[in-house]
């Protein structure tokens, strides 16, 4: 498999917050903002990956070859600004695959790279989103891209995710000059025929072009990666039986609150991604969460019930499930099913006979998490 980043923006909009460095070396979690974008390829089985660079380029080649990839990388240089068309192409000369993937230096968009269906000479990964302006829409129809809308205000619709897979061979753009846009010059001419192929994809999506998405990426893509690597770690210890808790786990944890309503829940970047994943994997998925809100008077049952119904809806609708939600809402220490006390997991496995603590593994985010899953037996994976 082998992509293109374009690394090679100005950035110009980010200037106030990162101003002598290229945007796809911007500071995100104390690491640059590349990384997570070649950290992904190489989770995904890249072997090949093309940087295509231009503003600040040095800062660029000498990160990239300052670290170890397990993918060989290659460069395509534009000696001045061609434009994204102009770079894509100038990149896909550096490409010896006739496949290729094209990723945006500024955004992250984790597609699954192979349900991306390329019939065509252009694929295009498409993020679905609500109450949104800073984009155009896209229509498709029968799984082909038929317009692209200015943008506007939007209700609700399917927006560019900036992640394309491309024909080498089907795609001519020897025609175009030397400057010209893949979006104004290419996609939109060929979605009048009706020959993009469309990849909804409902994942997590940050661009962080802007200082406000800048500095939501600064908590979400650790979060992610967080996410991904408790996840993985998981799957791969061939437990039957997953026990989660839930703050800070599967929905931010909000530090000196709780989480009272509805509206004040909200999952962890990627989260929901993995639960398919989970269903797949474990015979039981099990949360147990200490909610001493409900003990402290903040909230009653009935809320954490409504907050319980919604999250299991929004879980299902993802294609995951929970076989069971513990909460323990008692302030006494001494209460049997308080974390890191045992109730939770006994009561799980009363409920479940074939649930077995040397066959689970527990996702926590804290010391009581991590003494709960010792005093039950089970393994333990930190958040």
């Amino acid at each position: 498999m082998e992509a293109v980043i374009l690394a090679g923006g100005l950035g110009t909009r980010l200037r106030s917050v990162v101003s002598e460095l290229p945007k796809c070396l911007a500071p995100v979690g104390g690491r640059p903002f590349l990384e997570y974008l070649l950290a992904y390829l190489a989770g995904s089985g890249f072997t090949r990956v093309v940087l295509s660079v231009g503003y600040l380029k040095e800062a660029v080649m000498d990160f990239v070859n300052g670290r170890e990839w397990p993918f060989e990388v290659a460069w395509a240089v534009e000696e001045e600004p061609l434009g994204t068309g102009g770079a894509i192409r100038l990149a896909l000369s550096e490409c010896i695959e006739d496949k290729v993937f094209i990723l945006n230096g500024d955004s992250f968009f984790p597609v699954d790279f192979g349900a991306m269906s390329l019939e065509g000479p252009v694929g295009i990964a498409l993020k679905p989103m609500r109450h949104f302006s800073r984009y155009g829409a896209v229509r498709t129809r029968s799984g082909k891209v038929v317009a692209f809308s200015e943008k506007a205000f939007c209700e609700e619709g399917l927006i560019n995710g900036g992640v394309y897979v491309v024909d080498r061979k089907k795609l001519d753009m020897a025609s175009l000059g030397a400057k010209f846009s893949f979006e104004k010059d290419v996609l939109e001419p060929l979605s009048g025929e009706g020959i993009i192929d469309a990849s909804v994809q409902d994942r997590y999506f940050i661009d962080i072009g802007i200082p406000e998405d800048f500095e939501r990426a600064q908590y979400e893509l650790p979060e992610y990666f967080s996410v991904k690597r408790a996840s993985e770690e998981a799957l791969l210890s061939g437990a039957s039986t997953l026990f989660l808790d839930r703050d800070g786990v599967v929905n931010r944890h909000l530090p000196g609150d709780y989480v009272r309503s509805w509206s004040m829940f909200a999952f962890l970047p990627g989260v929901l991604e993995e639960f398919p994943k989970w269903a797949r994997s474990f015979n039981r998925i099990v949360m147990v969460t200490n909610q001493r809100g409900v003990g402290k008077g903040l909230m009653s049952d009935e809320d954490l019930a409504d907050i319980h119904s919604r999250m299991q809806k929004e879980i299902e609708a993802a294609g995951g499930r929970l076989d069971a939600i513990f909460a323990c809402t008692s302030l006494s220490e001494d209460d049997p099913s308080r974390k890191p006390n045992t109730g939770m997991f006994e009561s799980a496995a009363a409920l479940f006979p074939d649930i077995e603590a040397r066959d689970s593994v527990m996702i926590g985010d804290s010391a009581s998490d991590a003494e709960f899953a010792s005093r039950c037996g089970m393994r333990f994976i930190l958040v």
